[in-house]
């Protein structure tokens, strides 16, 4: 069964500009300054979004010259769909049953 700390982990997936980047960097490694020209937003908000990203494990980094790449983790993201397939599983169970009114 899953517990709260791994739903929790899915509020990564929450903020719209987390999931933008998570898409982007789906398809290369991109540094800050892509990141910020290809979503408009603001050089201290994709770093701070960015940070979360590493910290859930979802990216790591590798410097090249001035520039810091970030790429995604496929086996991090695998875990995390994993915890949904989960949650699919227990719903389809979920909707042959129903709680009993007292």
């Amino acid at each position: 069964m899953l517990i709260s700390t791994s739903i929790d982990k899915l509020a990564v997936f929450a903020d719209p500009l987390r999931t933008e980047i998570i898409e982007l960097l789906a398809d290369q490694q991109l540094c800050t300054c892509h990141l910020v020209e290809m979503t408009g937003a603001r050089q201290p908000t994709v770093s701070h979004h960015l940070k979360i990203l590493r910290d859930m494990g979802l990216v790591e980094t590798e410097s090249v010259g001035r520039n810091t790449y970030y790429r995604l983790l496929p086996e991090k993201l695998k875990e995390y769909s994993g915890l949904l397939s989960e949650l699919a599983s227990r719903a389809a169970i979920a909707s042959r049953v129903k709680h009993p009114c007292v």
